[in-house]
């Protein structure tokens, strides 16, 4: 599935989108088994992917950074274990995290801060959740390989301090505008506990080598009721079952951009990015939001 330019207009400096994109519209995954467009809605949500390698996870979580940079409301932070997944985009990214858990760790405490400060103005404001306009932006939090840090670093209690704030983030971070896109090849109980997966509202399963690794991303028990990623040809890539919190799977094949696109899209988005930095500064991750 191809996706077309986006039109464009002529702005000081540079170009600019005919219409701003934005984190709070549902975006464009890829095709049903029927042609129709699959769109999902990622704002106070979160994404698990998982699957064999080669199955097409990184192309969906490349696809939902590729909106998120383009996206000029909302914040890119990244953490790839293999560093070149996501690589492409780090000159959009306020933070890119590659096989270091120390920074990985550092990152996630800032975004905790983070959260609980925005948790504190909402409260000071009367309200549950942010919206659009708020002083602050949304948060997409993209990790590619979440096996790197919860499983395979040596130091054990680093890992396990990965995945309580990973956990963390996933379960308060929805209402503040922190949204989680998590990757893993290798889905299984000791890298994807059941607590932290079921609070994955969106959960995308590729082929899988057996039906308990397909439970294992998208639920406990679809298996036995015929819905199991490990029926999906190793032949096509892109294919996955998509759920959706409390929800039923359905097939999907993932729109697909190559590195080409990739850079380009990266570029763009940076001079994008570059000419929202000129019109006023934005909060860091070490400041509260207000």
């Amino acid at each position: 599935m191809a996706l077309r330019t986006v039109g464009r207009r002529r702005s000081r400096g540079g170009l600019l989108p005919e219409r701003d994109l934005s984190i709070f519209d549902p975006m464009v995954l890829g095709i049903n088994e029927f042609g129709a467009a699959v769109r999902v809605l990622l704002i106070y949500r979160n994404i698990l992917i998982g699957g064999e390698p080669g199955g097409g996870k990184s192309s969906l979580l490349n696809l939902i950074v590729a909106y998120a940079a383009v996206c000029l409301d909302c914040t890119l932070v990244l953490l790839d274990g293999k560093q070149v997944e996501l690589g492409q985009w780090e000159a959009c990214a306020q933070a890119f995290v590659g096989p270091d858990i120390d920074g990985a760790l550092q990152v996630l405490q800032r975004l905790q801060i983070v959260m609980d400060n925005r948790y504190r103005w909402l409260r000071w404001h009367l309200r549950r959740k942010i919206k659009p306009g708020d002083s602050f932006r949304p948060i997409v939090l993209a990790i590619d390989e979440i096996a790197y840090y919860s499983a395979t670093v040596l130091d054990k209690a680093k890992r396990e301090m990965f995945s309580a704030l990973l956990r963390d983030l996933v379960a308060r971070g929805r209402a503040i505008g922190i949204i989680v896109a998590a990757a893993t090849q290798r889905p299984s109980s000791d890298i994807i506990p059941t607590s932290l997966r079921d609070l994955f509202a969106w959960r995308a399963s590729f082929r899988t080598t057996n039906d308990s690794s397909s439970d294992i991303v998208l639920g406990h028990g679809w298996a036995n009721q015929g819905w199991t990623a490990n029926a999906i040809s190793p032949t096509n890539q892109g294919a996955a079952l998509l759920i959706a919190e409390g929800g039923v799977p359905g097939l999907i094949k993932v729109a697909w951009l190559d590195d080409g696109e990739c850079a380009a899209i990266a570029a763009y988005a940076a001079e994008l990015r570059g000419l929202l930095e000129e019109a006023g500064p934005r909060p860091k991750l070490t400041v509260v939001a207000a």
